[in-house]
């Protein structure tokens, strides 16, 4: 519909008294809107952040473990064409398996599955990208994680132990009940200007905990995040990203599984040293793992190390 996208365009591209906003609830979810520039050309925008050859955690390094594709997919171009005017919109449709980080509030991790759909058009003359989600059925259920050091270092403790690990709230059963989100990404001069709408449905026993400065939090965690990565001046070429990402898709599963194993112990040593895990603390096990997974969690150690963050496995051992 061209005059709903036309709506959603310009409430972005538009003033407002601030950049977030709590929204009217969906479906029992709780809503919120956020917005922020990041300074990049719109076609690096799209390379770095819609390709089939670099994976979403890079632009996602806080808020996604991993995400996969799924099932009769259509596949993501390795590169965009730009939209003419006069040229209709490209859309992909698809599914998604997605696992996040613990989350900020009570430390919970998630896996759940989204159907999702891409919209690339030209909205008088500037080129816009409309990411739509939408979650189907409840997640997985919520898992006991922890934030190991500043947030911004992207550094996560993953136990496989149902729980959080709030105090008093080592008990529960958690799950993500519905998550819906359009993200409205506009070309705007030499940046792009990206609004997000958001609702999330989560909790325990059928009942939502989730509060309008929760979902703003998350947006903003994911915002300074992706900033950081693409207005880096230590971000490789795509070329560059992709070539990593080929040689470990390259690797047969066992090397791939052993590789894992490494990265979950120095996530255990780190965990132990910043004292939020004993040694004998349990953690997930990297048997049985997707092998799209585990190509994720090493390409954002790949991450770390090309842009200065604190990674925990050396270039070498990638």
């Amino acid at each position: 519909d061209s005059q709903a996208v036309a709506t959603l365009v310009d409430y972005v591209l538009g003033s407002k008294p601030s950049r977030e906003a709590g929204l009217p609830s969906y479906g029992k979810a709780t809503g919120a809107y956020h917005e922020f520039d990041t300074r990049i050309s719109f076609p690096n925008f799209l390379k770095y952040s819609y390709s089939s050859q670099i994976p979403s955690v890079l632009t996602s390094p806080a808020s996604l473990r991993y995400s996969q594709w799924t099932g009769k997919s259509q596949k993501l171009p390795a590169s965009w064409e730009q939209v003419s005017p006069d040229e209709k919109p490209i859309i992909i449709r698809g599914s998604e398996r997605i696992g996040i980080t613990p989350d900020l509030t009570t430390g919970v991790y998630y896996k759940y599955d989204v159907k999702k759909m891409l919209v690339l058009l030209n909205h008088e003359g500037r080129q816009v990208l409309l990411s739509v989600a939408k979650q189907v059925d409840i997640s997985d259920v919520g898992k006991k994680g922890f934030i190991l050091g500043s947030d911004d270092d992207w550094n996560y403790y993953y136990s496989g132990e149902t729980g959080s690990a709030m105090t008093g709230l080592g008990w529960v059963k958690a799950y993500i009940y519905d998550y819906f989100s359009v993200g409205v990404h506009v070309q705007s001069g030499s940046s792009v200007r990206s609004g997000v709408f958001q609702w999330i449905r989560a909790g325990w026993s059928g009942m939502n905990f989730v509060e309008k400065k929760h979902v703003i939090n998350g947006m903003k965690r994911y915002a300074r995040n992706s900033k950081t990565v693409l207005e880096s001046p230590r971000l490789p070429a795509p070329s560059q990203i992709a070539s990593t990402y080929q040689r470990l898709s390259a690797l047969p599963q066992n090397v791939l599984v052993e590789k894992c194993s490494t990265l979950q112990k120095a996530r255990k040593q780190l965990a132990v040293q910043k004292s939020r895990v004993g040694v004998n603390e349990k953690q997930d096990s990297c048997v049985g793992v997707p092998k799209e997974q585990i190509i994720e969690e090493l390409m954002l150690e790949y991450f770390k190390n090309v842009l200065g963050k604190p990674a925990l496995l050396r270039t070498t051992d990638l």
